[in-house]
């Protein structure tokens, strides 16, 4: 290979990356711009490529070179700052559940599965929650079909709360435990739903479970990320202000390391269980290369982590994953485990978040309600 092609090629990539890096700090909610918050992960290891092959010439830079270099570098470590945290190299933020005789009786398994309006392969998700006996399933972009196919499981699972739909935002919840006064709430557009129910534990201790799915800022759905992060910080914020224990799960459509997913965790108090051990990339199951973490859960600091892990592939774009938590309120009462403390300016950015959310939202509904009516 000709050198000099392989020299300035390795500029190009260098330049992209730090380009692409700095775009995303961009004070912008629109598709375009928040959209580069998720394949972190990609960014990072094309990055280090860039930064050795740039190494590998170094004895013939010139000025912009080392300029170029240096802005890389900057922008690497920023984007490894945000992903080593879901890596054994950093220090654990959720415990692991100690082994005690009763610990069983105290451990809630969850399962969350993004389903896939047309997928098809509807026995494949039935034979997995038969085998692994989720207590809780949580189902996005359930319609009537998946709710007909999941009838199979519910003589194991007696409490239900189900919103199929057609439009990719249906979503069903079912329980072994028993749920309290659920409700179906729509909190920023109309016709995408959330659930939100207490929840009684096998030790007689209620909680309250929170399953959200909001619009994502793509092309082809939203232009912006606004009400996808208001209703992520509306009920974080509530979450605080009632100062419940609490459990968050669902499809958020946004990455852990995003700025609005980790406000939410200061805003909320609410733990991340995958910091400090590893990936659980959901998203796409199709596309090894293109993963990152769509399907998540965040807790209350008087949870433990029994295991936490990605499921196999049931037809959908999204892999199940499926978390086994503990009640532990001794660990939260001796500090074991620190809940996020939102930072200054965190509540009146969230405020101002939340209030552009529901205008958003409002325009959103306008839109979608005007399109039904053409079809109709």
């Amino acid at each position: 290979m000709d050198l000099s092609l392989l020299y300035y090629s390795v500029q190009w990539l260098a330049g992209l990356i730090a380009f692409v890096t700095i775009w995303g700090w961009m004070p912008l909610d629109n598709w375009w711009v928040r959209g580069v918050e998720f394949p972190r992960i990609q960014i990072m290891v094309l990055g280090v490529i860039a930064w050795i092959g740039m190494l590998a010439f170094w004895p013939n830079w010139q000025l912009g070179q080392w300029l170029l270099f240096i802005v890389l570098s900057v922008t690497l470590a920023f984007q490894l700052r945000m992903v080593l945290p879901y890596t054994k190299l950093w220090k654990k933020e959720v415990q692991e559940a100690k082994d005690t005789p009763e610990g069983a009786s105290y451990q809630l398994k969850i399962m969350v599965s993004n389903v896939l309006t047309p997928n098809d392969e509807t026995q494949k998700l039935v034979d997995l929650v038969k085998q692994k006996q989720p207590d809780i399933l949580i189902t996005l972009e359930s319609d009537k079909k998946w709710e007909r196919a999941l009838h199979q499981i519910e003589p194991d699972y007696p409490y239900t709360v189900k919103v199929p739909l057609d439009n990719l935002y249906g979503m069903h919840l079912y329980s072994k435990l028993e749920l309290i006064d659920p409700d179906v709430k729509y909190l920023m557009i109309d016709d995408i739903p959330s659930i939100h129910t207490q929840l009684r534990l096998q030790s007689g201790r209620v909680i309250w479970l929170y399953c959200l799915h909001p619009m994502p800022p793509s092309p082809t759905e939203a232009d912006k990320s606004t009400t996808r992060d208001a209703e992520l910080l509306m009920v974080g914020k509530h979450i605080k202000e009632n100062e419940q224990t609490a459990i968050l799960a669902g499809d958020l459509n946004d990455v852990a390391w995003s700025k609005t997913t980790r406000r939410f965790q200061r805003i909320s108090g609410l733990l991340d269980p995958r910091i400090g051990r590893h990936f659980i990339n959901t998203f796409h199951a199709n596309y090894p290369f293109l993963r990152w973490a769509l399907d998540h859960i965040f807790h209350s600091a008087c949870f433990t982590v029994v295991d936490i892990q990605r499921m196999p592939s049931i037809g959908s774009d999204h892999f199940p994953v499926m978390t086994t938590l503990q009640y532990a309120p001794e660990e939260a009462n001796q500090q074991e485990q620190n809940a996020p403390t939102a930072a200054a300016g965190d509540s009146k950015e969230t405020e101002s978040k939340i209030e552009e959310g529901k205008k958003e939202g409002e325009k959103v509904s306008k839109e979608h309600a005007d399109a039904q009516s053409s079809l109709g």
